[in-house]
């Protein structure tokens, strides 16, 4: 019995010891990882506010959504190239290298399924920074003829004359457009 209290013994000590001297070698990574999220937490709240505020000075009050979704898409790239260098500052940059890589293919697989919708934001984009396309205009668009009410990033809406709202995709507005007062202005 003595001789399985005595073992026992050993191998809590010895655990005990195991631990605290793994403590002690991840201590430096472990510092160094909180001040880089630190750091980088600072920096990144710094890069957002100077691109919103860059956007911001490019675009009216009105495009607030394209402010709003660059610096949102602007977020998720640092805050992930953040958390694959804090990965590699705690030593797992194979893991960091597999995930940057998996994060590739899965945006790519995204990218290729939300196509059309990013097809969307896109027309969108350029129908906001449009000086000939704005709410209150007459237009025919996609065989429909009414007055802009709307421009989203996705969607536009026109008011017909019978008092129905027709909401367009953006891309299908985009590819070909024409003023109905003039029919010879457009994109």
């Amino acid at each position: 019995m003595q001789t399985n209290v005595g073992f026992l013994t050993e191998l809590v000590r010895e655990t005990i010891a195991g631990i605290q001297e793994g403590l002690v070698s991840a201590l430096p990574k472990l510092v160094m990882a909180l001040v880089f999220l630190t750091i980088a937490y600072v920096g990144i709240r710094i890069a957002l506010r100077l691109v919103g505020g860059a956007l911001d000075a490019v675009y009216p009050a009105e495009q607030d959504l394209i402010v709003n979704l660059a610096t949102t898409v602007v977020g998720v790239f640092l805050w992930f190239a953040a958390g694959l260098a804090l990965l590699n500052i705690l030593g797992l940059g194979e893991i960091a290298a597999s995930l940057g890589t998996a994060a590739g293919f899965i945006a790519l697989g995204i990218s290729y399924a939300l196509s059309s919708m990013i097809a969307d934001t896109v027309a969108g984009v350029y129908l906001l920074r449009d000086p000939d396309f704005n709410p209150g205009d007459r237009v025919t668009a996609d065989g429909t003829t009414g007055e802009v009410r709307d421009i989203g990033l996705r969607k536009s809406r026109l008011d017909l004359d019978d008092g129905d709202r027709v909401v367009v995709a953006n891309s299908a507005v985009e590819k070909k457009w024409t003023l109905a007062d003039d029919p010879e202005s457009g994109p």
